[in-house]
């Protein structure tokens, strides 16, 4: 055997520092990416569950984007316990994250690493449009869909009693199409009789959505599956926490009747995900 063949090559300094250079813009990303991810989770915990409406508290309108305002921190003033232990959990995402990468075996839920593992299959994706209509033809159900903020109670708003035939899209999230959940609301019933979402509690897996857009666009859902909260208990993570692909939540109330402001005792939450689209 030749000499030069049982040497072994001195590694190229130069790549190995352009190596680690890409591994540490990889690792910014992702931190940026799971940064904003948790901070969006975190924003919806406090309004995560939808309300039975009071006729006489109708929701809130959109409230506008507020610019960012820079501020300082007292002279020694620290970060405070929510910025550490947020700083401690991306470390510990980034870490095991790498660990996934050498050995190809998955360490962390999917709850966290949603919209940081590749999804499982191809889809597409939409710019931003609002909503304009719903239509599930499994449960004959064909309706308008106008927006919604946030009720005085801070949770999701819907539509007022005066217009319970029609659902409500949650403008402070993604429009049906774009990365993340899309939420659209509606009412049960009324005094007078079942309201719009009074039969979404009969969706199975498998059922088609289709929500058309001011675009013109109309984005095909379909449904993952159908599962019922305690209003008190409605895990924000799960709920609003999937941004991996484009996805829509429809949100109505459900279970037993309790009066109050609370209403209904439960959520019933239609979980799926976008499927293919077309135009009108």
């Amino acid at each position: 055997m030749a000499r030069t063949s049982a040497r072994r090559r001195r590694p190229d300094r130069g790549r190995l520092r352009a190596a680690t250079r890409s591994t540490l813009r990889a690792s910014g990303r992702l931190a940026a990416r799971s940064t904003r991810r948790l901070g969006r989770v975190a924003r919806q915990t406090f309004r995560a569950s939808v309300a039975t409406t009071d006729p006489t508290a109708p929701p809130l309108p959109a409230r506008p984007a507020r610019p960012r305002v820079r501020r300082r921190f007292a002279p020694g003033a620290g970060p405070g316990l929510p910025v550490l232990a947020i700083a401690g959990l991306m470390v510990a995402i980034i870490a095991m994250l790498g660990v996934e990468r050498v050995t190809g075996i998955s360490v962390l839920p999917d709850q966290i690493t949603a919209g940081l593992r590749p999804p499982p299959k191809k889809f597409p994706v939409l710019p931003a449009s609002e909503p304009v209509e719903l239509t599930i033809r499994t449960i004959d159900l064909r309706a308008p869909v106008h927006s919604v903020g946030i009720a005085a109670d801070g949770s999701i708003g819907v539509p007022d009693a005066g217009r319970a035939q029609e659902a409500g899209w949650y403008d402070q999230g993604p429009t049906p199409g774009q990365y993340g959940p899309a939420v659209i609301v509606g009412h049960v019933d009324t005094t007078t009789g079942p309201a719009v979402f009074h039969e979404l509690k009969d969706l199975r897996a498998g059922d088609r959505v289709e929500v058309t857009r001011e675009d013109g666009t109309v984005a095909v859902f379909e449904v993952n599956q159908v599962q019922r909260f305690d209003k008190s208990e409605l895990p924000a993570g799960e709920v609003f926490g999937d941004f991996s692909r484009p996805n829509l939540r429809l949100i109505t109330c459900g279970g037993r009747w309790v009066g109050g402001e609370t209403g209904y005792a439960d959520n019933v939450v239609v979980f799926a995900s976008l499927v293919k689209t077309h135009r009108t």
